[in-house]
This record gives C-alpha cells, structure tokens and sequence, in this order.
C-alpha cells in the first residue's frame, strides 16, 4: 500500500512554517521594542466641523434709519381752479384753471384724468379714479372797508356818496345800423363770468355730433344782454367771422372781446340768418 504523504516533504513543509513563524516573532519584538507607535508621526490634527453656526441676532450698531423722499403727486385737484359755472338741466359748461391755463369744459369731459360730472350755481364735481372731488367757485376778494378813498369834499347833510360796487357800469346805445357798447360793460363781464349765467341761457346744438352752435335759452329783461338785441331762441353761430362750432372756440371768442374795437355776431333767428354788429368803445 502506497503511502499518503511523502514524509520527507512533510518535514520540509513543517521547517518552512516554523522558519516563518521565527521571523514573524523576531520582526513583532522589533517593533516593539525599536519603533514608535504606528501613524504618529504622521497623524493630522483635524478638527470636525460643527453642525450649528453662530449668528448675531442683534448688530453692535444698529442700522440707520431709511428716509424715504416725498413724492409730490401729479395733477392734483389742487390745480384746478374754477373761474365760471354754467348749470342747467340740459348742460353742464365750466371755466377753470387749470397750471396757468384756462379752458373750458363740457359735462363728460376731462382734464388731466378729472372728468366732469356735474355743477351747481357756486361748484364743480369731478371724478377720478372712482373718488369724487368737489371744486368750489373762485370768488373774487371783495375791497374792504376804508380801501376806497372818499372824496376830498365832504358829502353835504342829506346826500350819501355813492359807493363802488353801486356804481353805473356801462351803457349800450343804439344807433340804428349798430349799436355801442361801453368798454367798462365788458370789461365787468370778462371778469365776472358768473354774472353771465344768471342774465342768460346758453346751450350747445348737435348736428351729427358736433356742436353746431348755441342756443339762447333765456333773456333776462332789462339786462345788457336784452339791450344788445338778443332773444329767446336765437343760435349764435360765429363771432368775427369764427364758427362757434366748439366749446373752445367760444371761449377764445369770449377772451378776445377785450382785445377787439368791433364786434360782428352771426345768429340764426327762426330761418333767417343775420349779422349784429356793435361797436366797442
């Protein structure tokens, strides 16, 4: 019977493990007793990071204050001032003011956003941006007492001086072809555009939406306006030759009175049309 294990071979195995096993010995007491500890020479000093940070809540100095600029606002209701009211139940006419420039506006019509409404005998309505705004009439600033210097003769017992605001404004003569008119006339009326609306009535007509004219809604007698030969139901139609064909042209027509010697106005009076001229002294 052959043998398993060659006996020789065996012996030669066993010598090499316990040869490997002296110098795994010899080479643990060298370490031990000749080197230093493993990875220190070469260990790093790192320091894990935290899992929170730091935050100031409140600064060392606080922060200055933020100031914010005015804003003016654009187009205020503040700008508008109303010269002249014209209210009646079929129209709605004003003069204002508007930045140093006068103009005149129709109900539904708008200034700078400002849309008219409405009017009373001393006020103007206007809307913008859903709010309502209510423009008073300028009233002009009455002389108060002791500015009008009396006479230097001494009213007589029983006679009164008359005062200034009785005074006799101008009158208006006829003759014949035309009729004069005195300039103090037009000058109290261009200054008081409201003493306008209480002698007359004046509306616009449409012709295919565009104002055509205006119609004379009412003389009051006795007035100026009666005196000048203007009647119920007349339509001005131009002045000077100007159609009246706008709420604008009829206001430049009335600026220009003061700057003008003559004066020519084209009506229309049932189906006739006429010219009425008046001259201005």
């Amino acid at each position: 019977m052959k043998p398993l294990f060659n006996p020789v071979m065996v012996k030669k195995l066993i010598g090499i493990l316990i040869l490997l096993l002296l110098i795994k010995l010899l080479w643990f007491g060298a370490e031990v007793a000749f080197f230093p500890a493993q990875g220190v020479n070469h260990a790093e000093n790192k320091r894990a990071k935290p899992l929170y940070y730091r935050i100031k809540l409140t600064p060392n100095e606080a922060p200055a204050p933020v100031v914010k600029k005015p804003v003016r606002s654009v187009g205020s209701i503040r700008d508008i001032t109303l010269l002249g009211v014209y209210s009646s139940p079929e129209q709605v006419v004003v003069t204002l003011k508007y930045k140093g420039k006068t103009k005149v506006l129709g109900k539904g019509e708008d200034i700078n956003g400002f849309v008219l409404q409405g009017a009373g005998n001393t006020y103007a309505i206007f809307t913008k941006g859903g709010k309502e705004y209510k423009v008073s009439l300028q009233r002009t600033k009455s002389k108060t007492a002791g500015s009008i210097k009396p006479s230097k003769k001494r009213a007589q017992a029983g006679h009164t001086i008359p005062s200034e605001s009785k005074k006799e404004r101008g009158e208006i003569i006829d003759v014949g072809d035309h009729k004069i008119v005195d300039r103090s006339l037009i000058d109290h009326y261009t200054k008081n555009m409201n003493d306008i609306y209480k002698n007359i009535g004046i509306r616009d007509i449409k012709k295919n939406g565009k104002i055509d004219g205006f119609r004379i809604t009412f003389v009051k007698r006795g007035t100026p306006f009666a005196k000048l030969g203007l009647r119920r139901g007349d339509v001005l139609k131009a002045v000077n030759g100007q159609p009246l064909d706008s709420y604008k042209a009829a206001f430049d027509a009335y600026k220009s009175v003061n700057d003008t010697q003559g004066l020519t106005l084209t009506i229309k009076r049932g189906n006739k049309e006429m010219e009425l001229e008046y001259e201005i002294n």
